[in-house]
């Protein structure tokens, strides 16, 4: 439906807006999470939705494998701290929302791997007392926007299609980004919100893994490292 370079259209390979993820915790922080490795430690209980079905639970597992490697560890060693969190996973919802409700309603789990985006909302309506903590590193979530050009021809709204892809860069749309709690990419409108988006270390899957077309063949097909992990990890 999109043409081959739809990312070169626009600026910021097509992503207008970004988020990282980020592992919230309870009040207190009482099992001391600081980094992706903690949560690997035995007795630790993770809440992250299933990386074959939620884009959430692919970030997230890419999110602690590459940090891993990010930090000077090997392959190998990244790969069993993965396996170690995924054994850590008391169940995998399909989704972000089914995992935010395990954790947040059901009050399973130490720890909820999730966007910085979503955590204002997690607060406001779970009213629960939670902090984000942001780790040593962490990946960069872009979200992609086209035009899908066949549509838009044929309904004759390829003046208005572009036009508000465009305007996402304004400022204006910058700032209605940022106070939903997603980062901008306009330098002054992510510095006016600099309290609200804290600096961290991100890299991008392009950078660590390929791209996402690669990622998908090399760990969540089927067959693939996330098969063979999850069935090691439920012998454990």
């Amino acid at each position: 439906m999109i043409p081959a370079d739809w990312a070169k259209r626009l600026p910021d390979n097509a992503a207008p807006t970004t988020s990282v993820s980020v592992i919230l915790v309870r009040k207190g922080n009482p099992k001391q999470i600081r980094d992706w490795s903690d949560l690997g430690k035995p007795g630790m209980s993770v809440i992250i939705p299933n990386p074959k079905t939620s884009g959430n639970g692919r970030y997230t597992y890419l999110a602690a494998w590459g940090a891993a490697l990010k930090n000077g560890v090997a392959p190998a060693a990244a790969q069993a701290l993965v396996e170690r969190i995924f054994a850590n996973v008391p169940v995998l919802d399909g989704g972000g929302r089914g995992a935010t409700t395990t954790f947040a309603q059901r009050q399973m789990g130490d720890a909820l791997v999730t966007f910085e985006s979503e955590v204002p909302l997690i607060k406001r309506e779970f009213g629960g007392d939670y902090e984000a903590i942001y780790p040593t590193w962490t990946v960069l979530a872009e979200n992609p926007v086209s035009v899908v050009d066949k549509v838009a021809d044929r309904r004759g709204t390829r003046k208005e299609a572009d036009a508000y892809l465009k305007y996402l860069w304004s400022d204006e749309g910058q700032e209605i980004a940022a106070k939903h709690h997603l980062r901008p990419r306009n330098a002054k409108v992510l510095a006016k919100y600099a309290k609200d988006f804290p600096k961290v270390n991100a890299f991008t899957v392009d950078e660590v893994f390929g791209g996402w077309k690669k990622a998908q063949k090399d760990h969540f097909d089927d067959g693939g490292l996330y098969d063979q992990i999850i069935a090691r990890a439920k012998k454990r």
